[in-house]
């Protein structure tokens, strides 16, 4: 595979602020992203013959009724992007605020290279860089319709370095992709791409400002500050490298989105109803109005970005 840049990444700009807050539960995590997109034939063969994701046809209508336009993707039963069609839409506006990548974590190295390698042979130019980010090893890419995606490992967390603040030392050194390959696709795992688990690791966005979103992120819903480089912040629950990230680099300065294809909903995991309950109050303290039947509570960021938390149990 081509080498390439990863626009945007950086050495650690400055120390953290961790300033004390009502921290959100230890065990959070990312689920599904959903993506509005406008040509769900062409979407839908990146997702399941290039990322050789699986098509979900029973995900627990945790996602809605089945319909006709939409499409739930993922590995091993789990969830991983969901396909809603919205032709109707237009595409996002250059510089705008929404989804900069949905980071799908795969168990192994086998399981990475082997997705890589089905890239390199189904759409080689979705390709557009690799970075070594101490704490994982990550490969990004480009959906048919602009939506970032990244695909990576990650370093079992002793090997991982921590700052004197609490946070993780992350930087971008070069990754190159067919040495990657060379060493970790195995003939085997290149015949069944589509084998192996992966979760949704973390979810990274455009935003407009940084203080904005580490009032939103940090201040309201409780996540830690995990590393702060130029014009981004990386944010985790549970000491995690980041669960969430915010940078400005292609979207400084802007407001609240225009309905528009990309990114349609994040959604996060909570372990318990308690620890929703507990961020209800917290989100409503801070002045954040979601809707909340019970299960999930659903609101939109400082951008319009539609946030959907729900309880694993």
């Amino acid at each position: 595979m081509p080498t390439a840049p990863v626009p945007g990444h950086g050495a650690p700009a400055r120390p953290l602020d961790r300033s004390p807050h009502d921290a959100i539960a230890a065990g959070t995590g990312m689920d599904a992203v959903t993506l509005l997109v406008g040509d769900l034939d062409r979407q839908l063969r990146f997702y399941r013959d290039t990322l050789a994701l699986d098509v979900l046809t029973d995900p627990g209508e945790r996602f809605g009724a089945p319909r006709a336009d939409v499409v739930t993707l993922g590995r091993g039963g789990t969830p991983l992007v969901v396909l809603r069609h919205t032709p109707d839409l237009p595409p996002a506006r250059r510089g705008s605020a929404g989804l900069f990548h949905t980071a799908i974590l795969f168990d192994d190295r086998t399981g990475l290279a082997a997705t890589l390698a089905s890239v390199a042979r189904h759409a080689p130019e979705s390709y557009v860089g690799s970075a070594d980010h101490l704490v994982s090893l990550a490969f990004y890419l480009t959906d048919p319709e602009g939506n970032g995606v990244e695909l990576y490992w990650d370093r079992s967390r002793d090997q991982w370095q921590r700052t004197a603040e609490g946070g993780v030392v992350m930087d971008s050194l070069r990754l190159d992709p067919n040495g990657f390959l060379a060493e970790h696709l195995s003939e085997q795992a290149a015949e069944q791409p589509g084998a192996g688990d992966a979760v949704v690791g973390h979810v990274h966005l455009s935003v407009g400002d940084v203080p904005s979103a580490r009032a939103f992120y940090v201040d309201a819903l409780g996540f830690d500050v995990m590393a702060e480089w130029h014009g981004a912040l990386f944010v985790s629950a549970g000491g995690y490298h980041h669960h969430l990230a915010m940078n400005t680099w292609n979207s400084a300065g802007a407001g609240p989105r225009a309905s528009a294809l990309g990114l349609g909903e994040v959604r996060i995991t909570v372990p318990t109803t308690d620890d929703l309950g507990a961020l209800v109050e917290r989100v409503r303290h801070a002045g954040v109005r979601p809707a909340d039947d019970g299960s999930t509570l659903l609101f939109e960021d400082p951008w319009r970005n539609v946030v959907r938390v729900s309880a694993a149990a």
